[in-house]
């Protein structure tokens, strides 16, 4: 067997973590409201920037996802029942924090019956008595396909729905093994379906073994279903036991990606090797509807 060395990380995957007093008045808040945050968790490499400017995505249900996606590092194992105090405590931490754009996402639960819905819709009406101009953004998992577990989120009314892709079809038995491309798909699809006037919003990976062709049809296929806003992000990974980095993709390349993304309809796109869901999402977000 031949054991392809991990390339070099280039010189423009380095930089600078920046730090000062809001990203320490965050982190204490984030601690001090039993909270948890996909920045954290997930190893996000813009934690530093986004926490020294205010902003952060918030992770309900749990710290425990009952997937094990081989790029990610967020833990996995069994997971406790929903904390029911947890949507006032997300609801407060972003008033404390006059976020005027708030971002929630979760673990996967496939353990509970409607994937967790209820409880994003709880987290989600919570946001809006306490902060009624506050504009939300859920990124969901994929709720195994359930059509009312999804009407259950968009039923409580979110400004945008994402869902991430995260790679093209032919890695997801490699990468997202217990997940489905077209289902993820069809989620975005029946999206609009339920709620036409939500936008919608995918996110992919890149540096895991595509090729240009399959990233156009995967960008054809988000359109198709009628996904508004696409970011790209270079994949890094969090350890030895998750998959390794088949190419480190160059700034030049993610800014090829975006334009032939936009050609193809996208309202906003945001490609670059540090871009992940949920970075400036309220200027993507206000992009797409100045587009609308």
């Amino acid at each position: 067997m031949t054991i392809r060395p991990t390339p070099a990380k280039p010189p423009w995957l380095r930089r600078k973590l920046p730090t000062g007093p809001e990203y320490e008045r965050l982190r204490h808040l984030i601690k001090a409201q039993r909270l948890t945050t996909v920045c954290q968790e997930a190893m996000c490499p813009n934690q530093f920037e986004c926490f020294a400017k205010g902003t952060a995505t918030f992770m309900i249900l749990g710290e425990q996802c009952t997937r094990s996606c081989r790029f990610c590092a967020v833990s996995h194992g069994a997971a406790g029942p929903p904390d029911a105090g947890e949507p006032a405590r997300v609801a407060a931490a972003i008033a404390a924090l006059g976020l005027r754009y708030s971002v929630i996402t979760s673990v996967t639960r496939d353990d509970l019956s409607d994937g967790g819905a209820a409880h994003f819709a709880a987290t989600i009406r919570a946001i809006r008595e306490h902060n009624p101009h506050t504009l939300i953004e859920v990124l969901i998992p994929d709720l195994q396909g359930d059509h009312r577990a999804l009407e259950t989120v968009l039923a409580s009314g979110p400004d945008v729905l994402n869902h991430n892709l995260e790679t093209v079809a032919r890695l997801y038995p490699q990468v997202r093994p217990e997940a489905g491309y077209w289902r993820s798909l069809e989620l975005l699809l029946q999206s609009k379906a339920i709620a036409p006037g939500v936008v919608t919003k995918s996110g992919i990976m890149v540096g895991l073994g595509e090729t240009e062709g399959e990233l156009s049809q995967l960008f054809g296929d988000l359109r198709q279903a009628g996904c508004d806003i696409l970011t790209i992000g270079q994949y890094l990974q969090p350890s030895k036991a998750h998959l390794e980095v088949a190419r480190f993709i160059p700034p030049e390349a993610f800014e090829a990606m975006a334009k032939e993304a936009l050609a193809v309809g996208f309202s906003a796109v945001a490609a670059a090797p540090f871009v992940r869901s949920s970075y400036q999402a309220e200027a993507l977000y206000r992009q797409a509807s100045a587009a609308a």
